[in-house]
């Protein structure tokens, strides 16, 4: 399992970029971090219920908590603060980004939903 040795938030780019103790790196955007949090509102309680969150584009950062020496809670500017952001999860968003993402853009357009607000 990694660890993260270094978590930064550039404001401007909304972008979370985690250093781990393996010597790989992952730049995530706000907004992936977001439709993609471990939180229930997105997960569902098993397989059949993951939500497709539409509209938060523009979604920003406004706190990064830790939690103990193994998560972080991220705040995002909608108010969505539920969800533990484990270094293994960071891990594991940073090495699926381009499958993760290209599902979700599927997931949108399948649906009639907009990155948008």
């Amino acid at each position: 399992m990694s660890l993260a040795t270094d978590i930064r938030y550039s404001k401007a780019a909304k972008m979370l970029t985690v250093a781990f103790d393996d010597g790989s790196s992952a730049s995530l955007p706000a907004e992936y971090l977001r439709v993609e949090s471990p939180s229930a509102e997105v997960k569902g309680h098993g397989p059949d219920q993951r939500k497709t969150i539409p509209g938060r584009r523009h979604v920003g950062i406004m706190e990064i908590e830790p939690v103990g020496n193994y998560a972080v809670r991220l705040v995002f500017d909608d108010l969505h603060d539920s969800g533990l952001f484990t270094w293994e999860y960071l891990h594991e968003l940073g090495a699926t980004y381009d499958r993760r993402w290209a599902a979700y853009l599927a997931a949108l357009a399948e649906q009639g939903l907009s990155r948008d607000p």
